[in-house]
């Protein structure tokens, strides 16, 4: 449940040799531009909203983000009995719209934050201005690929543990990936379900070595590797087992009810890259205790910027901080 607000293909020079010129007539001029839809970008709008600051929210091509791909949602505060990831996204953007947010579909495609009021093309057709912009885009899991991986999403196949373990206790379960953030699931599933099998795709992990003697001395982990995941199979009630191919040839089957996708992130701000400092893998960097990025004005929150967290609660929390830095740096810019 990591990625919200996803803002699907942008940038790029495609998106620049059609359409709306960065530097063509402004068709609308905002205070406040919010870039994302998820619990980052919905949360920035209500407090910016309360605040009278009248944002424009741009949800993307995932509107609501990756947690309206996911069915049972327990870890979100306010909820006892549990909600579906749809209907935790919709209370959340009915709560914004309630104070004035101004949500609407459509993309970035395009941004200039060369100077103030910075500009984004939305959809390569329509030119806007802003004062200020909250960059809540996400970050997508990175998948496999396999057509049964996407059959089976929200119904067996996962890529947070942290947010879906629960809901296999005591059951058998796959991790896929070889990495810290793999075994890092894996340890948290192994204290939770009744056994975790680790497919590692070389024959040695990539994560640190602390992880690995972790790993490796859990009784309840067995790790395989040079093993590749080929199918994930099961019936209209989720996951039943994963087919695997050992070393090139040999079929393994093996039965387990869930499956963790664990080999890594992309955060989604490659439109944002020309003037936003972001780490090596493309997370934006924010200074320390705030949203601030290298642009004064420009704000981040949510997964774009968070490679360690990834939940919804905490992008949420972040999108909270992104709206009072907004508001503190428009109020001292008047």
């Amino acid at each position: 449940m990591i990625t919200f607000g996803t803002i699907g293909n942008i940038g790029g020079d495609d998106n620049q040799k059609k359409g709306k010129s960065i530097n063509g007539e402004v068709d609308e001029k905002v205070k406040v531009l919010i870039i994302g839809s998820g619990p980052a970008g919905l949360t920035a709008a209500i407090y910016t909203s309360r605040a009278g600051l009248n944002p424009v929210v741009y949800e993307g091509m995932e509107p609501g983000g990756q947690l309206t791909t996911t069915t049972e949602v327990e870890n979100f505060p306010g909820y006892p009995e549990g909600v579906t990831g749809p209907v935790l996204m919709e209370d959340i953007k009915t709560q914004a719209k309630r104070f004035g947010a101004d949500i609407r579909w459509g993309s970035i495609t395009e941004v200039d934050f060369s100077k103030r009021p910075f500009r984004a093309i939305v959809d390569n057709e329509k030119l806007i201005e802003a004062d200020a912009v909250i960059i809540a885009t996400g970050a997508s899991a990175k998948y496999l690929g396999l057509e049964s991986e996407q059959k089976f999403k929200g119904k067996g196949v996962s890529a947070c543990a942290t947010c879906d373990g629960f809901f296999y206790k005591e059951q058998d379960v796959a991790v896929v990936g070889g990495g810290d953030t793999a075994c890092e699931d894996a340890l948290y599933l192994s204290g939770l379900c009744n056994k975790v099998y680790m497919i590692v795709r070389k024959p040695y992990f990539r994560a640190s070595k602390a992880m690995q003697n972790k790993v490796m001395n859990t009784p309840n982990i067995e790790v395989l590797f040079e093993h590749v995941t080929e199918e994930i199979y099961g019936d209209d009630d989720g996951v039943k087992g994963m087919k695997l191919i050992k070393q090139g040839n040999e079929e393994v089957n093996i039965n387990v009810s869930g499956v963790f996708i664990a080999i890594g992130h992309h955060p989604n701000s490659e439109v944002f890259k020309q003037y936003i400092e972001t780490d090596e893998t493309g997370y934006i960097k924010t200074q320390p205790g705030n949203t601030k990025t290298n642009i004064p004005g420009i704000f981040a929150c949510g997964d774009v910027q968070d490679p360690v967290y990834r939940q919804a609660i905490s992008a949420a929390g972040s999108g909270c901080m992104a709206a009072l830095d907004t508001e503190r740096f428009l109020i001292e810019e008047e």
